[in-house]
């Protein structure tokens, strides 16, 4: 579960009102995209500034596709960090919504081309971990689909999920619109 910050003057938040800093999100443009250190710090970031931004799109704090959303967010930015992680590279968030299909998708980009997860269809428990290896297997309960590709423009991969929101009907979705 996500908390919403609490002040807009919070102890790690600037308490002088600064411009061109961070300018605010369109309210037509629904996607989110950043770049970040591909350490246990940045996939925290990744989780806390997608789950800001869900809300700030009208998904908020503590519903059902917020959580959905903001949980499978944290878990392919964990997943990058821990197998994608290459020394001194970062790894790329995108974060999408399309009001129309009622699709959110999360993508996220790594650099490390030699380690691959399982494909949809492979993804289960593995026998013997207890703590770990349960990521994507609670992105393919939480996504209506999920799947990975080679990065078309340099090495390593981009994994992504999709999340249809209830009540808008997957029939709808089309994959090529996001």
């Amino acid at each position: 579960m996500t908390t919403k910050p609490d002040t807009p003057t919070a102890a790690t938040q600037l308490a002088t009102p600064t411009t061109n800093l961070i300018s605010a999100p369109d309210p037509a443009d629904h996607t989110f995209a950043m770049r970040f250190t591909s350490t246990p710090r940045g996939a925290r970031l990744a989780r806390r500034l997608a789950a800001v931004r869900l809300d700030a799109w009208g998904m908020p704090y503590g519903t059902e596709p917020h959580e959905a959303i903001v949980l499978i967010v944290a878990e392919l930015a964990a997943n990058a960090v821990r197998h994608g992680h290459v020394p001194g590279r970062d790894f790329h968030l995108r974060l999408r919504h399309e009001e129309q299909s009622g699709a959110a998708r999360v993508e996220v980009t790594d650099t490390r081309g030699e380690r691959m997860p399982p494909r949809p269809a492979v993804a289960h428990p593995v026998p013997g971990v207890t703590e770990s290896g349960r990521g994507l297997l609670l992105v393919s309960h939480l996504a209506a689909r999920w799947d990975w590709h080679l990065r078309p423009d340099g090495p390593g991969k981009t994994v992504w999920a999709e999340y249809v929101l209830p009540g808008t009907g997957a029939a709808r979705f089309v994959p090529g619109d996001l």
